[in-house]
């Protein structure tokens, strides 16, 4: 289940990666535009702002995400869907998803045949994290496959979170038929406040990559995991002058069919 308030915890820096990459799609005025993955809907929300005449479209699988976006004031429409299930129609102009691919393995196959479906002249637009070799997830790796933790959240760690290179994207894209392709990374150097006593990378992390490993848990034992893993991740993100430094690689990728 996903928590749309422990989600939001670090707003301001999660938004960031969606404007930069709306910020590189050139699509003049767009009518109908969808956001896949769209979560709070607080994101899906500024895209009419850009594009105030488009019908705007927000789906997301969770339907807590979609019960938070519906109170947000506004035009845009919000759904729950399954990404996975999900084909354009042939009147999309823009197609925008941001931090929700990671999510479904093989999902290159799914870029690819959304992208082959779009008009001429339609515009794809995606971001995904690209930090699953980060010491973050190390961490969360060895703390998931250590003996005491290994036969329930072992399998967690196999092929959990993936994604492709820039240039992978880019090589389907342009076999998908697009005739203009920008692929591109960043890394984001987030300086996280540190407000209490748990570790800011952990509570980030909370947000995301943790909530499978925190449905395989009970009460007890999410509680044991969870100090375990914020020993280990203070010890390879430490704290200076109240903040701690948590770099974040960022993959982007902008199409126009």
């Amino acid at each position: 289940m996903w928590d749309p308030t422990i989600y939001q915890r670090y707003a301001d820096e999660r938004s960031r990666p969606f404007h930069d990459l709306l910020g590189r799609v050139r699509a003049p005025a767009p009518s109908s535009i969808v956001d896949l993955g769209c979560g709070p809907g607080n994101l899906t929300a500024t895209i009419a702002e850009r594009w105030p005449a488009a019908t705007i479209l927000g789906l997301d699988s969770s339907p807590e995400m979609i019960a938070t976006a519906r109170g947000l004031a506004g035009t845009v429409d919000f759904q729950v869907a399954d990404v996975r299930q999900w084909m354009p129609a042939a009147d999309l102009d823009l197609l925008v998803s941001n931090a929700t691919l990671q999510w479904i393995p093989g999902h290159a196959a799914l870029v690819r045949s959304w992208a082959a479906a779009l008009h001429p002249g339609a515009w794809l637009a995606f971001a995904v994290p690209g930090n699953f070799d980060a010491p973050s997830h190390r961490a969360l790796r060895d703390e998931a496959t250590a003996p005491a933790w290994a036969a329930r959240l072992g399998e967690l760690t196999r092929d959990h979170l993936t994604v492709a290179e820039p240039a992978d994207y880019a090589y389907d894209l342009i076999e998908a038929g697009c005739a203009y392709v920008d692929a591109w990374e960043t890394t984001y150097l987030h300086l996280l406040p540190v407000a209490g006593p748990d570790h800011p990378v952990l509570t980030w992390m909370e947000g995301t990559a943790l909530r499978p490993f925190r449905a395989a848990l009970d009460e007890a034992e999410w509680a044991a995991f969870r100090a375990q893993l914020s020993t280990r991740l203070a010890e390879v993100y430490p704290a200076r002058h109240g903040v701690v430094a948590f770099p974040f690689r960022r993959l982007f990728v902008v199409a126009e069919r």
